[in-house]
């Protein structure tokens, strides 16, 4: 009687009776190895209705525009062009010419401008980045630390790279002229001629003391504010300037000390090559002493006030003794710490500085 019973509730329900077969079908199949697994669950139908058939072809599945292999080649060019800009030195570039705005001589301008400015700032920047880039592409392929990068690697074809170098600067230089002026898009232009032609080209490849000269590109970006703010440079741009320019050597030759033998490999003449480890690290105390009345002349100059004071007081103290301390321990480790702590003490000084102003509004 039991079993009747059962018939009965099977033959009262076909549609729940018609997906159990199929579902075991399926199963079966999959098993067999005979299709591939299907790519959404269904949940048993109601007794009155026809079971949803899954929207995926047999065997195939539909793939997401984003996640096809055209879509992949495309994102991954993009990146590769990124790469080429050195994207994680332009916040730094872009972040010391933030104060200038506030020390302008007629006011603060305003926000949509100094977006624009900071923009055509950045295009010269990424311009002189992948011009480097692509001057350099076969020494940085000799490089354990660049040669990963789009062109040693092979991700981007040369004449790409340079197009796309000389494209940056024309738009960086039609940016500035047209939002900061005459005097702006020189100076921007200038940077990116003195960081290819003189810097890359000339000295990096001939001197030990190549950073020390071609770091007034890497200090370019106050004069550029300052030029645009202001239609010509003032002690605002030049204070700025004078403290990335005199922060560069150590923070280049703490890299140069624990990479020695990548820059050895390419033929990169850098100072502990060419005078040694421990004249090197003297060289990089004496500078970050000297960078203590560099840093302290905005205040000298009434640019700037007691907070940027006290913090530019402290990040000096604090840059001095990682100095002291890499002359003692005299090892990669030390080298590694004094370039994290350059790099921190950079950012205290910038971000003290725009404090300093704001108190002042």
């Amino acid at each position: 009687m039991h079993s009747r019973r059962r018939a009965a509730g099977r033959r009262g329900r076909p549609g729940r009776a018609r997906w159990t077969s199929r579902a075991r079908a399926g199963s079966q199949r999959r098993a067999s190895g005979s299709t591939p697994p299907e790519r959404c669950v269904i949940a048993p139908p109601a007794p009155d209705r026809r079971p949803f058939r899954c929207p995926v072809s047999r065997g195939r599945g539909l793939a997401h525009p984003l996640h096809s292999p055209a879509a992949r080649r495309s994102q991954d060019t993009v990146r590769a062009y990124v790469d080429l800009t050195k994207p994680r030195l332009l916040p730094l570039v872009l972040f010391t010419g933030i104060p200038v705005f506030g020390m302008a001589a007629h006011g603060a301008p305003s926000p949509a401008f100094a977006a624009l400015v900071l923009l055509g700032i950045m295009f010269a920047a990424a311009s002189a980045n992948t011009l480097n880039a692509y001057i350099e592409r076969d020494k940085d392929a000799l490089m354990e630390r660049t040669k990963e990068r789009p062109l040693p690697a092979g991700r981007i074809a040369p004449r790409a790279a340079l197009v796309f170098g000389l494209a940056l600067a024309a738009a960086s230089t039609a940016l500035l002229a047209s939002v900061g002026g005459a005097a702006a898009a020189s100076v921007g232009v200038a940077s990116i001629l003195f960081y290819v032609f003189v810097y890359t080209i000339w000295l990096k490849p001939r001197s030990a003391w190549n950073v020390v000269i071609g770091g007034a590109a890497g200090a370019a970006a106050p004069l550029m504010a300052d030029a645009a703010v202001n239609g010509t440079i003032t002690a605002a741009g030049l204070t700025l300037f004078a403290i990335v320019f005199f922060w560069q050597p150590p923070h280049v030759w703490a890299i140069a000390l624990y990479r020695k033998a990548d820059y050895e490999a390419a033929g990169i003449p850098m100072l502990p090559s060419v005078i040694g480890d421990q004249p090197t690290r003297r060289r990089m105390l004496a500078y970050t002493i000297g960078l203590v009345p560099v840093t302290l002349a905005p205040v000298a100059l009434g640019l700037l006030g007691a907070v940027y004071g006290a913090v530019a007081l402290g990040v000096n103290a604090w840059f001095v003794a990682s100095a002291v301390r890499l002359l003692r321990e005299r090892d990669a480790d030390a080298a590694r710490r004094v370039f994290r702590v350059s790099l921190g003490y950079l950012f205290a000084l910038f971000v003290a500085m725009n404090l300093d102003l704001l108190t002042r509004l």
